[in-house]
């Protein structure tokens, strides 16, 4: 697996992490947590060593999962968690609202430590943006676990242009994750272009639009009852049937390439920047592998000016989040 950088802060991690969140929260049914356990270590001995994971995932249980799976083999891989959400501090399920007040972090991180079974957490975002609290002040307390040893390296998710900018000069930031990929590529207006000014690295989750540019999900696709998918616009029954001309164009860029269009979906973020580092969440070994080996895809410029001369074309139907999500990103 080839490494890339994040950012100008030397953090080095395979070109493509792991998105853990779905092993137990938002994509039930969830599969035998001893299960997922020997599935990251398998993960690790294809090449991931960069695995993301929060508190609120559960809340607590991925953490939980993350850190026992990955224990054997600390040394190495980089781990990612996020804090910011008011938990149960029982494990009682959803939140209560957001909550990156200083004396919150510093509660929220040694709880993750203890979770994660670490004595440092490598990659500390801040989950979403908190409107009541300066994030100058969230960036100081980060700064100040930094110093302590606690963390390495600063994140922010979701997060508008402006507050990275104001982040950036209190504390460095490392990493900005946000979600980015052909059927949703907002972060090309301000996002992009500022971590490029300021040397931060990119991670974008759900790179394979929460499973929709694999190809195999259509508008006969049924979830479960407890999907997070049953809730999102964009996967109303309608709205998959119209989007289906995305799916066209990555089948026909990979019939070519003798490649799958979940490949290519992520073979074109790779190639969007260096420093874009996609993290696609599976919990199948065939899918992992299958991902894997987008990082081996070369896509020449004339197979980017094709899939951005076609994605032009489509118009892809739905909003990405109800509307109560929504209004947490980009601020």
């Amino acid at each position: 697996m080839q490494k890339r950088y994040l950012g100008k802060n030397n953090l080095e991690v395979s070109a493509l992490g792991l998105g853990c969140m779905g092993m137990s929260f938002s994509y039930a049914p969830f599969p035998n947590r001893q299960e997922m356990i020997t599935f990251v270590r398998q993960a690790v001995n294809c090449g991931i060593t960069f695995f993301d994971t929060a508190e609120v995932y559960g809340p607590y249980a991925n953490e939980e999962l993350v850190g026992e799976a990955l224990s054997p083999v600390r040394d190495q891989v980089v781990i990612a968690t996020k804090f910011g959400f008011d938990l149960d501090p029982q494990g009682g399920p959803g939140w209560k609202g957001l909550d990156s007040r200083p004396e919150h972090i510093r509660q929220a991180v040694e709880g993750s430590l203890k979770r994660l079974k670490v004595d440092v957490i490598d990659l500390y975002y801040q989950h979403r943006v908190d409107p009541n609290v300066p994030i100058e002040e969230v960036a100081g307390a980060v700064k100040d676990l930094i110093r302590e040893g606690k963390v390495k390296h600063f994140g922010l998710s979701e997060a508008g242009a402006q507050t990275i900018r104001r982040a950036h000069a209190v504390q460095p930031v490392t990493a900005v994750q946000s979600e980015y990929s052909l059927w949703w590529r907002n972060p090309e207006g301000s996002i992009l272009p500022t971590l490029e000014e300021l040397g931060i690295g990119f991670v974008p989750y759900s790179p394979l639009g929460k499973g929709f540019l694999t190809g195999k999900i259509d508008e006969k696709t049924t979830f479960s009852s407890t999907d997070i998918r049953n809730r999102i616009p964009r996967f109303t029954a309608e709205a998959r049937k119209a989007n289906q001309a995305l799916i066209e164009l990555l089948r026909k860029v990979a019939d070519r390439k003798g490649a799958t269009p979940a490949q290519i979906a992520l073979a074109w973020l790779l190639a969007q920047k260096p420093w874009i580092v996609p993290i696609p969440g599976t919990r199948r070994l065939e899918r992992l592998q299958e991902n894997i080996g987008a990082a081996s895809i070369e896509l020449a410029s004339d197979d980017l000016e094709e899939i951005e001369n076609a994605a032009a074309k489509i118009r892809v139907q739905g909003a990405r989040y109800p509307e109560d999500l929504e209004k947490m990103t980009g601020l």
